[in-house]
Parts: structure tokens; sequence; C-alpha cells
């Protein structure tokens, strides 16, 4: 039997009242998401009346007491200290867009059971209904003291720039916005190996990124910590440069920083000669620009579903390819990354995740390939059981390191 769910797009014509409209209640992605992905389950026993009086009262109130005197008890005796808040506002769902914050749910579900399988970290998905940034961040704050970090997760650009820096001075507890962060980080690590494989450093590289929203500047930014040669950012218009005029805020800042080649006008343009090209945007960019990149480019087209550069024509003039897809060699998924870097900084009470963690925690990525280096193996997969504890182990030592460890 079909079961009915209601679609807010759709109107009356269905048939449905309401606007419903039929689901197939055996697609095995609705089979498997009926009734969540998810639950609450306790660490504790309660059996008997002496179980319900420790975990619950008169027991209890011993430790509200003892964390009211002294409140950097709490993250000993409750999760606090080892759960993340997953936050969203639903307007830049994967591929799916400003569809709010109900439909976000089993996104938001997915990434905490990723949190918790690959890294060990408790994760609540938290969907807002409003898209105010200051409502956002006012919300944000006032929910922190049940958590250990906050993890913004698909909020549209350049909001989510403005959320995550207003949370960051805010809050003594690391905030992470993983569609910016997290996909930079994995992208590094591969870029490092590309790199390693071809005989190149990173300074010997110039990269081309489409797409200037949270990964594009993010993913931009990062590299230029880490290093890289030069790097310039396409939207719509053209390669993001001083000269021009319709630049936003984020922007225009990105200008300053980036294009030291002093490039204009279109992506295509600027793929000539180009060694890198990184996909963050969607679109196709057409063969003949991928075949004008210098010899033993790196593509990594990252669009999902659809690649900005199929890897078949990738493969004819790259060295090494990667996408955001799991049916291809060298997936960039970000899963490779915000477990452990949570888990690392959660272990040591960090106050933030800060760039040498995140650069840590790239070539502690990197570094798990080792001698398995290819073409077709610059990244690890998301199921290696090395990389999460990898990952941990060097965030906890560059938090140690930076001087943001509490523990």
């Amino acid at each position: 039997m079909a079961a009915e769910i209601v679609n807010p797009r759709s109107d009356s014509s269905t048939g449905h009242e309401g606007g419903s409209e039929l689901v197939d209640s055996f697609d095995p992605a609705f089979a498997l998401h009926r009734g969540g992905k998810m639950a609450v389950q306790a660490t504790v026993p309660v059996r008997d009346k002496d179980d319900l009086s420790l975990a619950y009262t008169p027991g209890v109130a011993k430790v509200c007491t003892a964390i009211a005197e002294q409140p950097e008890l709490v993250n000993d005796y409750t999760w606090k200290s080892n759960v993340v808040a997953v936050v969203t506002d639903g307007t830049a769902v994967l591929g799916l867009g400003d569809i709010g914050p109900e439909a976000s749910l089993p996104v938001m579900e997915g990434k905490a059971i990723l949190f918790k399988q690959f890294g060990g970290v408790d994760a609540v998905p938290i969907a807002l209904a409003t898209t105010d940034a200051d409502e956002i961040v006012e919300t944000v704050v006032r929910l922190a003291p049940s958590f250990g970090g906050v993890n913004l997760e698909d909020i549209s650009a350049p909001r989510c720039f403005e959320i995550e820096r207003k949370l960051q001075e805010r809050l003594d507890i690391p905030v992470f916005h993983d569609d910016q962060h997290g996909t930079a980080v994995v992208t590094l690590a591969a870029l490092r190996n590309a790199a390693k494989l071809t005989g190149r450093t990173l300074g010997d590289l110039r990269a081309v990124i489409s797409g200037a929203g949270a990964a594009g500047v993010a993913i931009a930014k990062f590299l230029l910590e880490a290093g890289i040669g030069d790097v310039a950012v396409a939207d719509r218009k053209g390669v993001v440069s001083q000269d021009r005029e319709d630049l936003t805020p984020v922007k225009r800042e990105l200008a300053e920083i980036t294009n030291k080649a002093g490039l204009s006008g279109s992506l295509e343009s600027a793929l000539a000669g180009a060694d890198v090209f990184i996909g963050v945007s969607g679109g196709t960019v057409p063969e003949p620009a991928v075949a004008s990149m210098a010899k033993n480019a790196f593509v990594f087209a990252m669009a999902n579903p659809n690649p900005e550069v199929h890897p078949d024509i990738a493969h004819k003039y790259a060295a090494v390819v990667a996408t955001g897809r799991s049916d291809y060699p060298n997936q960039i998924n970000n899963v490779l990354a915000f477990p452990g870097i949570f888990a690392g900084a959660l272990q040591v009470r960090a106050s933030q995740i800060t760039e040498g963690m995140k650069i840590a925690a790239a070539n502690a990525l990197a570094d798990v390939v080792g001698d398995e280096l290819s073409a077709a193996y610059v990244i690890p997969s998301p199921f290696d059981e090395r990389v999460a504890p990898a990952v941990t182990a060097a965030v906890a030592a560059a938090a140690r390191a930076e001087g943001v460890a509490r523990r």
C-alpha cells in the first residue's frame, strides 16, 4: 500500500485533499526513512527503584548542585562534552536548494548518524523556522549550554558566513560550518597527494575554483592558508577580480586576497594553463576549456549528481580526477573530515576550531593514503577505519599546540 504525504508545492489538481500525493512505500529510500533514522538510547540501566533513584531523583540533585557550584563539571557529569548540535534553516540543502526546515530533517538526521558512526560523537538535528541571521545566532546561543559544539549545515551564502562568525565570537565551544570547512579540508588533503604524485608542491600550483558560494570561498581561503601558488574563483559572471563593480562584500574581500595573476573574464579563459580545476557550483565546463589546462592537471569536479566535468572527459586531459560521487575513485566526501575534527576538538574540550586544526586534519587525512598513493587513490575511502582516529589525534594535538585545548 502506498503512503500518503503532503507536498506543499502541489495544488488541488492532484485529487488529494490538501494537495497531497502518493509516495511508493516500497521505494527503499522511503522504507529506510520511515520513522526517522535515529533515536535516543540510555547509557545507564533503570531496572529498579535503586537505579531510578540514582538516574533521577533524588540522586540527580547531588550532581545538579555540584555543577551549579562548579559549572565546568557539566562536561564530566552530562553528555555535553560529546554532543554536537547540527543546525540548519533549510535554505541550501544538498542540491535541492531552499526546501525549508522540515524537509531538511532527513539530511540532518543523516548527518547525525554519520557523526556517531564515523567519529563516535553524538549529534542532535536542529532545524530552525527562521532564515534571519540574527535570529539564528540568538537561538543557537541560547541552546549552546546543552552542547559541546555546533555544526552549521546547509545554510545559504552569504548569510552562512555572518552566522558562523557571530557564533564564533559569542560562544566558547567549536562552531564549524561543514559546507565550508569540511569540503576545504578534504579538498586540500586530496590536492596535497595529487601534487605529491606528480612531483610538485602546493606552491607550484595555480587553481581555478568554479563557485563563489560557501564551499568555493572557504576552499580558496584555505588553500591560500596552506600555501598554494595562486587561486582564482569564478562565479556566474566570471572571475572574481578587483576590477568588477558588482561584487558582494564577501566576494570583494575574496578578490583582494586571490587571483595574483590578475585574471579577468570567463571561467573558461582562466582555465588556460591552470594546474587545478575545483568545481563546487554545478553547470558544465566545456571540453576545450579542460583541454587548455596545463600538463598533468588535476580536475576536482565535485557537483552532485552531475560533475562539472564528466570523469570520462576529465581523464582525457588530467593526471588526477576527483568527484563528489561514491561511484568514481577519489570521492571528495565531507564525512572524511567532520567526524574526526569534532571528535578531536571535543576530546580536548577545545574552545574553537582553528585554521591550524583544520590543516592538521587535512595532513592527517592525506597521510592515511601513504604508500598506496596512485592517480585513482589520492584520498581514502570514508569506510577506511584509519581515517577518523588519524584525524581525531591530529586535531587534538593541534588544539593543544595552539592553546585552545582545555584538557
